[in-house]
């Protein structure tokens, strides 16, 4: 059967996806719809990757393990070969492998086998853009971060902090209280550093909210958020507010030139951005003083 070729535009980078049977489709992929571009449209916009989707690739070496990661319940197994191409094996909350990808040592193109039903290959191959994406762009001043963000008078705030923190609720309750403002993306949202000022876009990965928007917005400001028993915010500077960012962001601590591209993009984002810790209810009081210390 005939190849068939998707584009996306994922801010403002492209990336292409082959599929080279009928048994895989961009079907697999329903959060990407609103950001497929034509082939002609694709011509303007500079690649970040490109996959192949071939359930009957199989490597011709196996890699050496880098580790087993628990991603939420799911495992990411992770290797990588002699000549430094890394290969990510995608299991599901019952172990099942859902796919493999073989990536190209500077992660701009890959190769991905899918195996399961709809809702395997759907986890597995979501699971292995959001990696590509996330590890092609440290090249690229463009960073993946676990934040849900929202817009007000044109400026995206990234409330940041550990799975359970309360990221979503905190943007809800802006959402509910704070006027004007809308959601840009609830869990993976796309942040990159351009000409001097860094901008946050939406993404096709939204965690458990179905927040796929292609919308941008200058950052107004990073908030990590800490559940205390009393509102209290205050902004991090230096060496500080890299420790506190830092953790937010998705890269391989172990890949050299991934890490501290990385840790250059953060860097950069800092001198532009301003950073800052709030410990916070689930409550009113808490986006009233979120809002009134970052975006007034």
């Amino acid at each position: 059967m005939e190849k068939t070729t998707k584009y996306y535009n994922i801010a403002e980078w492209l990336v292409v996806i082959h599929f080279v049977d009928g048994v895989n489709s961009d079907e697999l992929l329903p959060s990407f719809r609103v950001f497929e571009v034509s082939e002609e449209e694709s011509k303007n916009i500079p690649l970040l990757f490109q996959v192949t989707v071939d359930d009957n690739f199989f490597p011709e070496a196996k890699g050496n393990e880098v580790g087993q990661f628990d991603c939420g319940g799911n495992n990411h197994g992770v290797y990588r070969r002699e000549d430094g191409r890394y290969q990510f094996v995608v299991s599901n909350y019952l172990g099942f492998q859902c796919s493999l990808m073989e990536c190209a040592v500077d992660f701009k193109s890959a190769t991905v086998a899918l195996a399961g039903e709809w809702s395997d290959r759907n986890f597995g191959l979501n699971n292995c853009m959001m990696m590509l994406y996330a590890f092609a762009g440290s090249s690229e001043n463009t960073l993946m971060f676990h934040s849900s963000v929202v817009r007000k008078d044109g400026k995206g705030y990234l409330f940041l902090g550990k799975s359970g923190t309360g990221k979503s609720t905190h943007t809800q309750l802006w959402l509910k209280y704070i006027s004007d403002t809308d959601l840009m993306n609830d869990d993976n949202p796309v942040v990159r550093y351009i000409d001097g000022k860094t901008y946050v876009y939406g993404s096709p990965w939204s965690g458990k909210t179905p927040c796929y928007r292609k919308v941008k917005a200058e950052v107004g400001a990073f908030v990590r958020l800490n559940q205390e028993p009393t509102n209290n915010i205050h902004q991090l500077k230096g060496l500080e507010a890299f420790a506190v960012l830092m953790p937010s962001c998705s890269t391989m601590k172990w890949d050299r030139p991934v890490f501290n591209g990385v840790c250059d993009i953060v860097s950069r984002v800092l001198t532009t951005s301003k950073m800052y810790f709030m410990g916070c209810l689930p409550d009113e009081a808490a986006a009233q003083l979120s809002y009134n210390t970052i975006a007034k």
